[in-house]
């Protein structure tokens, strides 16, 4: 099996007083560096949760000045919000303002992440004068050096992120094994994934051990089904805690992210007695986005009244609703009563397979030829577009280029005529394909 190069990627949670500049730093950082900045899927109008990137180094930036709480004490609402950052994040960012100073909000919220002994990056923002230390009160909070900003003008925002990731905790080795296939069982809270678990490690009774996994209070559990290995990644653990609420199931999102990157195939588990959720499309979004195999899983089957045309038409309903997974399998269960799930395991295999097939470079030729002969492209001002050659690039997912005379006249639409041929003629049932284009230009291609 060929190693994953996907990683873990840190968490960042920006935590602080109301008015001391948390959103002015977090738009700082995400529009401000040269790297590419995503928006996850569906997360947008939430504007919580962004993958940043910083010299090579990519992490989770959350804007926990989004998250509301309805009581009227700030204080309960200061120390919730650092609690939630706390609960998830690998690198706290303390955002404090020198034009106030030091204030009680200030300290509680300090003596609140001194004792969780995680990474802290103190930011004092607002400072005008960089030439003058005017943050040496800020000693007092007890964490650590100062770092004086101005978010609104870019100032020394460089610096400060150069300390957050100083603090990113060392890689740790993921377990590998030859033939391994990683399974992350993901989804919103309550749809039944640790059901699902217990249903694919108690059924099959060859548990070798559980395995300490690299995201906080996950166990990932080795099984095997007909002699095959599987790595299941467990993400239904949100470890509740009074003093937390009800909030702290917005962090089930993170761990969901976390999970995806470590995986090779996603069972994306839905409710079928809730339908498909705006949290459901956002997790199962990112896995798209992430060019994860992908198995639409949906749960509670058996608590549904079925007529003749039932599992077609919530078929549909899914495939509506979540348009951009048009290629995963949908596979209707019941964890409760074992309906089904004993396909889980052969829907892995097959899905994986298709994810690592690789294609020679002269099936890949002739069926461009085919292409283009039956659906030629489309002209653009006298100037049409020529396809000289195709090859495929990697695996997980199956990523191909074509090299053409100018990519500007790809156009989309004909793009997506190319991806259909090629499920069409060559399958990727349950994986994402990727399709880039390059300019051909003698026997050198950019």
């Amino acid at each position: 099996m060929e190693s994953s190069d996907e990683m873990k990627k840190p968490i960042v949670a920006v935590v602080g007083r109301p008015n001391v500049g948390k959103s002015t730093l977090f738009n700082r950082i995400i529009g401000s560096r040269v790297a590419i900045v995503e928006d996850f899927p569906g997360v947008t109008r939430d504007r919580l949760y962004y993958e940043v990137e910083w010299l090579n180094h990519p992490f989770i930036l959350i804007d926990t000045g989004g998250i509301q709480w309805e009581e009227d004490d700030i204080y309960s609402q200061v120390k919730k919000q650092a609690e939630l950052a706390v609960e998830e994040a690998d690198v706290i960012l303390f955002v404090t303002d020198a034009k106030d100073g030091v204030l009680p909000a200030d300290e509680e919220v300090a003596n609140i992440l001194r004792r969780t002994g995680k990474p802290v990056v103190l930011a004092v923002n607002k400072t005008d004068n960089f030439s003058q230390d005017s943050s040496y009160e800020f000693y007092g909070l007890g964490l650590g050096t100062p770092v004086p900003v101005s978010a609104i003008h870019g100032m020394n925002v460089g610096d400060l992120l150069d300390e957050v990731i100083a603090h990113f905790p060392k890689e740790e080795a993921e377990y590998e094994e030859e033939g391994l296939i990683r399974i992350a069982v993901i989804g919103k809270p309550n749809v039944g994934k640790s059901s699902i678990v217990n249903r694919l490690t108690g059924e099959e009774r060859v548990i070798v051990s559980d395995i300490a996994g690299t995201t906080r209070d996950a166990i990932d559990t080795r099984v095997e089904h007909e002699g095959k290995p599987y790595l299941l990644i467990d993400t239904a653990g949100i470890r509740r805690k009074a003093r937390i609420d009800d909030v702290l199931e917005r962090y089930s999102v993170i761990r969901a992210f976390r999970a995806v990157d470590r995986a090779d195939v996603v069972l994306m588990v839905l409710s079928a007695t809730e339908g498909v959720s705006e949290q459901d499309k956002r997790i199962a979004g990112y896995a798209h986005e992430q060019g994860k195999a992908a198995i639409l899983v949906v749960n509670k089957w058996d608590l549904v009244e079925k007529e003749t045309n039932t599992m077609k038409e919530y078929t549909e309903t899914i495939r509506e609703e979540l348009g951009f997974l048009r290629y995963a399998p949908v596979l209707f269960i019941s964890a409760l009563t074992g309906q089904r799930t004993t396909r889980i395991f052969e829907m892995v295999d097959m899905v994986y397979g298709e994810t690592t097939k690789r294609i020679s470079t002269s099936v890949i030729n002739q069926l461009l030829r085919e292409i283009v002969m039956l659906n030629p492209p489309p002209g653009d001002k006298g100037k049409t577009l020529k396809i000289s050659y195709g090859t495929q690039a990697r695996i997980k997912p199956p990523t191909f280029v074509l090299f053409v005379n100018d990519p500007e006249l790809m156009h989309f639409s004909y793009q997506r005529h190319i991806e259909n041929r090629f499920r069409e003629d060559i399958g990727f049932e349950g994986t994402p394909i990727r399709i880039l284009v390059r300019k051909k230009t003698g026997d050198q291609y950019d």
